[in-house]
């Protein structure tokens, strides 16, 4: 079947849904394809989670520029969106004398790029900021406007203002083929064939398939694994600001960062690799971000680690984003090689890429957009008064479902009843964090499994953890 639309978006990832968002600032008919069950399911969903303050980028890159300008953008979004964000600073820690040329040279590509309030601290300085930083330490360069945002919170949160403002989502959509026609492209999934007027490719990891089909310009996307320690909210004060290590001797090393949900992370590692699906941990990974997280933060407790994850970061061969038009199809902009600072980066690469395409197009501004969104309410997080008045009204949040977060059966009715909401139970969780807690979904899981099939009138043996064929039942006459 025959679909038009003025612009199609290839991936609900962070960046597809943030170039979305802003496509909808104007009078264009947009559509988002994503091959998997729902929004933030592929890179964006398994990283670090810090807005970057913009010091490590390359001056004069596209990197530079949007990472610095995305940061100034979080700060006001997550008030405007309501997603979780906290301006937390970073330390960039440096242990050796002989680095500290090094330590000044970051703090001056920064102050090039824009960054504002950057200082160079002594050791004694960086351990009175963070007593639990290693005597080692010999100084730090202090970055206050880094902060630390919830990656599936920003992601689900421009998608669904997207779609609030008209875009169309069509998930379980592969993209198989990418044609040039005549006033455009023709964009096949199984299901359905797109004609627009103009691309984009937000593919993550898939990109250079994608930039393939329509264009003969080289472009490269290498898998670059990233794992990860998450610990338990009791020790999530370990540190306040977000660590990192300055490259030298020992290598780039890790951070040790706390979550704005409180918990505690350390990572990640970074292989590359040839499989664009691997992303099991390993031992060897483990082992490392345990060792290099201990030269930072000599006590920080790994005993109390509650999960481990990796996940997949799009690498380039270009040093920084690959962005725009290639000069063999007009028409199509490429979202490509957003790989880190590119959570940062993300609004301010939608910014920028929607105002290329209303160029291309001819598009008006639409003063009908909406630019805010309410997110679901966390009985955990409100006033006894306000929550009170709120159980009152709606009993099922009085009922909580998830006792390691405190998730009420409310929320994960409202997680699924809402704007492209949840149909999984990965999909609830990034939501609502039910199953994110010390027990990881053991308890839980039950309950949520019930809620979905009965919200989405299936029977519990076809609820999934994400995409079809990931069901956890099993009917006994099946067995």
């Amino acid at each position: 079947m025959d679909k038009s639309y003025d612009v199609c978006v290839i991936g609900a990832g962070v960046t597809g849904s943030a170039v979305a968002r802003e496509l909808t600032k104007y009078n264009l008919s947009v559509c988002v394809l994503e091959k998997e069950e729902d929004v933030c399911s592929g890179t964006s969903k398994a990283n670090s989670g810090i807005a970057h303050a913009g010091f490590d980028p390359v001056p004069g890159s596209r990197m530079a520029e949007l990472n610095v300008r995305g940061a100034e953008l979080i700060r006001s979004l997550h008030k405007e969106l309501d997603f979780p964000y906290r301006q937390n600073g970073a330390l960039v820690l440096c242990f050796a004398e002989e680095d500290k040329p090094s330590l000044q040279a970051l703090y001056e590509r920064g102050v090039r790029n824009g960054v504002k309030e950057l200082k160079i601290l002594s050791g004694e300085e960086a351990r009175a900021l963070e007593p639990a930083l290693s005597d080692q330490v010999v100084a730090a360069l202090y970055a206050p406007t880094s902060g630390i945002v919830c990656p599936f919170g920003m992601t689900i949160a421009f998608a669904e203002n997207a779609a609030d403002n008209g875009a169309d989502f069509y998930f379980l959509s592969p993209v198989k083929n990418v044609k040039k026609e005549k006033d455009g492209y023709a964009v096949r999934t199984p299901d359905h064939t797109f004609r627009v007027r103009a691309v984009v490719n937000a593919a993550g990891l898939y990109a250079d398939r994608i930039h393939a089909m329509v264009s003969s310009e080289p472009l490269t996307v290498t898998p670059r694994r990233g794992e990860y320690i998450l610990m338990d909210r009791e020790v999530g004060d370990t540190v306040n600001a977000t660590i990192f290590q300055l490259p030298g001797k020992q290598g780039k090393g890790v951070l040790v960062t706390p979550t704005v949900h409180g918990n505690l992370m350390v990572g990640p590692s970074a292989d590359d690799i040839g499989d664009k699906e691997d992303t099991e941990t390993t031992y060897a990974g483990m082992a490392g971000i345990r060792e290099k997280a201990r030269l930072s933060v000599p006590g920080v407790p790994l005993n109390r680690m509650i999960t481990s994850f990796s996940g997949l970061r799009a690498h380039g061969t270009t040093g920084d984003f690959v962005l725009g038009q290639p000069a063999d199809a007009p028409g199509f902009f490429n979202v490509a090689a957003i790989e880190s600072p590119g959570l940062t980066s993300a609004p301010a690469i939608g910014e920028w890429t929607a105002r290329e395409i209303a160029g291309y197009t001819g598009a008006s501004e639409n003063r009908n957009f909406n630019g805010s969104r309410k997110g679901i309410p966390h009985v955990a997080e409100m006033a006894p008064a306000e929550r009170a008045a709120l159980i009152a009204s709606r009993p099922d949040y009085g009922r909580i479902v998830c006792r390691c977060e405190n998730v009420s059966e409310g929320e994960i009715r409202d997680a699924i009843r809402r704007t492209l909401g949840a149909r999984s139970l990965d999909g609830v969780k990034r939501r609502v964090r039910q199953g994110m807690g010390r027990c990881q979904a053991g308890f839980c899981t039950p309950g949520a499994i019930a809620i979905l099939a009965e919200e989405l009138g299936i029977p519990e043996e076809q609820v999934t953890k994400n995409r079809p064929g990931s069901e956890l039942l099993v009917r006994e006459d099946e067995i």
